[in-house]
């Protein structure tokens, strides 16, 4: 018998859910009314009559009322219940102003336990909103009040910290204005809010996670891809590179773990088919805050047609970078400028990292008026580069293409703890053609020790075109250490993959925007607009790998779970370099609460501050923090089906 989609769920098997809630209806979220007329609500995007175009609900002042509840919603065409704050998803945006005192009393009308967490605000410990960590958290029809000085300016956004609510709709937008005027101009403003939407209950799509990593990818490469690949490199080319894969048990597409095949991508609440909209008058300067409030979802954004001129990096100026499109990850916040001159419409056009859908809106100077929406970019391939396998030593090699290395046999190889591989004599390797390493016998390489490239005789090597590795026979080759040294916490089935040899890679723009003839924002580009405030140099330095198995779907730092780890101290008033590994070929936002994380971008006179850093895969990333905040702070990755595990308690005593 077919499952009834169109009826609410029973209140009982709500009270027993972790989470409540599922789905919020878009295409009607802008017309003012609900997709289920049973249950009126007030969403957050509606029209103004009266000037005819859309804009999101906003409250400003100091003092607040939240609800959260439950919200019947139709996003799909099927009716689900939505976690909501005020009867709208997302929630109203809140606007402060810097230098006073908001006070925010919060209303929990769900049956279970619920939160509110101001994310990237900078106030007191308690006020914080991490349940089990800064307080208790909200109970079933009880209010909580929050009361803090607001310290800074900029774009920021808010989310529930319990269970998989942020998932089904509880998150909103913040808006602070500064006390003194801004250093750029702009006529007109606009709130980006992105998000991801699914119609299933977040406990199943976690649960169908762990049991198959890859359920929701339906970009796996399959029979076609196989012909056209054979037609284009070859049988043999394209037969060994798909070995090397397999036998490693790694995807080149393994790029999102929740994708567009259960998500509905929506801007500002509104799903693609119906299209957010925003207004300017040609000539105006528009200041956009993109916000991504999704679950799991990095977008790329552009506009065809605009340029945009990036101003401000999670709500701190920056000295103003004009691109062409950006990456936003979870958690991430960028404000930008454009200047429509064309009495015409542009698509702003956020596109999932996976290439699986979308969310679009447009900016126009007549409500009438739409602007083509771009097909998708193709899918994204990951490389060796994201495997952590850069090989430092070997300097010139081009990684873009995938780095195919033809005909190695990994059948025996150990690759638990990297690829070191001293000793090495390339003296007669030609490495013209690219990354593709045909012949290479790895039958007997011991590579139990990691990724050390040590003794590499390079003197004789051609490497003007890549990194062709044909014929290379690596029988006698000793891998037992590693360029980089992983604690031995991650050495176990718990972890699948070790970077052999992370770089720095800030002004890498990431896969899938590689090389696409765009100018795309990357961390090397940012400069805060004002000097740096503390320059004292750091006293130690603290370095955690993010670590998984990814067809187990287990996530861990350093490969220890949250459940077992120990805190990490900071003495109040110090200075620390904190340096990220990633030894998986997952994108990781990292979120530190209560502190600003200085990103280290070659600049340390204008450090740009964020609160959201991105550990792209196979990398290694540093950021100075300065320990001016007194408590215990959360630090996760912010993709939600991962925060569970990798997580730590940071405490500042």
């Amino acid at each position: 018998m077919k499952e009834r989609t169109d009826i609410p769920l029973p209140t009982d098997l709500l009270r027993r859910r972790f989470v409540t809630g599922l789905a919020v209806g878009g295409a009607v979220a802008s017309l003012g009314v609900t997709g289920c007329s049973a249950i009126p609500s007030t969403p957050a995007n509606r029209i103004d009559r009266g000037k005819k175009f859309t804009k999101n609900k906003e409250l400003r002042g100091t003092q607040f009322d939240l609800t959260i509840s439950e919200q019947r919603v139709n996003f799909t065409g099927r009716t689900r219940v939505a976690t909501a704050i005020n009867g709208g998803l997302p929630g109203p945006i809140l606007r402060w102003k810097e230098g006073e005192t908001v006070t925010l009393r919060v209303t929990n009308k769900l049956p279970v336990s619920s939160s509110i967490h101001w994310h990237g605000i900078i106030l007191p410990n308690k006020m914080d909103g991490v349940p089990g960590l800064t307080f208790d958290g909200i109970a079933p029809n009880t209010t909580f009040t929050y009361r803090f000085k607001v310290q800074q300016s900029g774009s920021y956004w808010y989310h529930s910290h319990s269970g998989y609510q942020e998932q089904t709709g509880a998150h909103g937008a913040i808006i602070i204005d500064p006390k003194k005027p801004s250093n750029y101009s702009y006529d007109r403003e606009h709130m980006i809010f992105l998000t991801d939407w699914s119609d299933e209950d977040p406990n199943q799509i976690y649960a169908k996670l762990k049991k198959l990593s890859h359920y929701y990818n339906f970009k796996e490469r399959t029979l076609s891809n196989l012909i056209h690949e054979i037609q284009a490199n070859g049988v043999a080319k394209t037969w060994q590179t798909r070995k090397m894969w397999n036998e490693m048990r790694m995807s080149q597409r393994d790029i999102s773990d929740v994708t567009g095949y259960t998500y509905t991508f929506l801007m500002n609440g509104v799903t693609p088919s119906q299209g957010w909209k925003g207004l300017f008058k040609t000539g105006e300067k528009v200041l956009l805050r993109f916000v991504n409030g999704s679950a799991m979802s990095f977008f790329d954004v552009r506009i065809p047609g605009l340029k945009m001129t990036v101003v401000a990096a999670d709500g701190q100026n920056i000295k103003p970078v004009t691109v062409d499109e950006f990456r936003i990850g979870v958690a991430e916040n960028y404000d930008v400028i454009v200047e429509p001159e064309a009495n015409q419409a542009y698509t702003l056009f956020a596109q999932s990292i996976g290439r699986s859908g979308y969310a679009r809106g447009t900016l126009t100077p007549d409500i009438s008026m739409t602007a083509a929406v771009p097909k998708l970019d193709p899918m994204p391939l990951l490389t060796h580069a994201d495997m952590g396998m850069n090989m430092g030593s070997m300097k010139g090699m081009d990684m873009s293409g995938g780095g195919n290395m033809q005909g190695m046999d990994h059948s025996k190889m150990d690759m638990s703890g990297g690829a070191n591989m001293q000793g090495m004599d390339h003296s007669k390797m030609d490495m013209s053609g690219g990354a593709n390493m045909k012949g290479m016998d790895h039958s007997k390489m011991d590579m139990s020790g990691g990724g050390n490239m040590q003794g590499m005789d390079h003197s004789k090597m051609d490497m003007s075109g890549g990194a062709n590795m044909q014929g290379m026979d690596h029988s006698k080759m000793d891998m037992s250490k590693s360029m980089i040294k992983h604690p031995a916490s991650e050495y176990g089935p718990h972890v699948d993959m070790h970077a052999m040899d992370p770089q720095y890679r800030l002004n890498d723009p990431g896969v899938g925007l590689r090389n696409n003839g765009r100018r795309v924002l990357t961390y090397a580009d940012l400069r805060n607009l004002h000097p740096t405030k503390d320059k004292r140099q750091p006293t130690r330095e603290i370095e955690l790998h993010l670590t998984g198995n990814m067809s187990r779907y287990i996530w861990s730092i350093d490969g220890i779970k949250y459940a077992d780890a120990q805190p990490i101290h900071l003495k109040y008033g110090e200075r620390v370099r904190i340096t990220f590994v990633n030894d998986t070929m997952m994108n990781h936002p990292m979120h530190l609460h209560g502190l600003w994380s200085e990103l280290e971008t070659g600049d340390p006179n204008y450090m740009p501050r964020k609160h959201t850093v991105i550990v792209q895969p196979g990398s290694k990333i540093s950021y100075q923090v300065t320990a001016d905040a007194l408590g215990n702070w959360a630090y996760h990755c912010h993709l939600l089906y991962h925060m569970a595990a990798m997580f730590r308690k940071v405490i500042v005593s």
